[in-house]
């Protein structure tokens, strides 16, 4: 699976400016976006990638809007690099849920896919709708909260398993289990709501 990956040599920088911010220091945030920027952006292209051609919204203005939201978080729940990049997966998810639905609003017949890669191992359908996805995804978290936030840091944040299993502290055997049996139930829940 193509996601962000959490190298050796620039993690313990951005581990200790998150420390930092979490103590209070706002220069810490702002010195924190140029490490972090390019992966931000790759992880915005990932999505991004699977959106119709004309896609309004384009890469930068997703990666800024992420971190304006980001600032707004508390940093407690922000300790290590790969927790960051979880966060922003899911704030990045949360922008284009949210810009489906004003554009689903302005027009009727708006639909915005995302194809689901091939890591997901979904039979034969890839393109689902986001708004759909992430209805699912809402009704998982409601089932088994863990299942969804693997949903979420794998496909989403490009999280590994055993990166995963480090952020939810888990074992990577219970995160490729619950992998498994959440990529089912969502696919189920997605094709019984899709139109024909």
């Amino acid at each position: 699976m193509l996601g962000v990956r959490v190298s050796s040599d620039s993690a313990q920088p951005v581990t200790e400016l998150l420390v930092k911010w979490k103590g209070g220091d706002q220069k810490a945030l702002q010195a924190l976006l140029p490490l972090v920027y390019d992966e931000l952006r790759r992880l915005a292209g990932r999505y991004l990638r699977s959106e119709r051609p004309d896609h309004t919204l384009r890469g930068t203005e997703l990666v800024h809007e992420a971190y304006l939201r980001l600032v707004d978080q508390q940093p407690g729940q922000l300790q290590t690099r790969a927790q960051f990049f979880g966060v922003a997966a899911r704030l990045m998810r949360e922008i284009l849920v949210d810009y489906a639905r004003s554009r689903r609003a302005l027009k009727r017949d708006y639909r915005m896919t995302l194809a689901l890669d091939a890591a997901v191992e979904l039979p034969q359908k890839r393109d689902f709708d986001l708004l759909a996805l992430d209805d699912a995804l809402n009704e998982l978290s409601r089932l088994d909260e863990q299942q969804a936030r693997i949903v979420e840091l794998r496909f989403f944040g490009g999280l590994s398993i055993e990166e995963t299993a480090d952020i939810l502290q888990i074992s990577p055997a219970t995160v490729k289990r619950d992998w498994a049996t959440a990529r089912a139930w969502l696919y189920r829940e997605i094709s019984r709501v899709a139109p024909a």
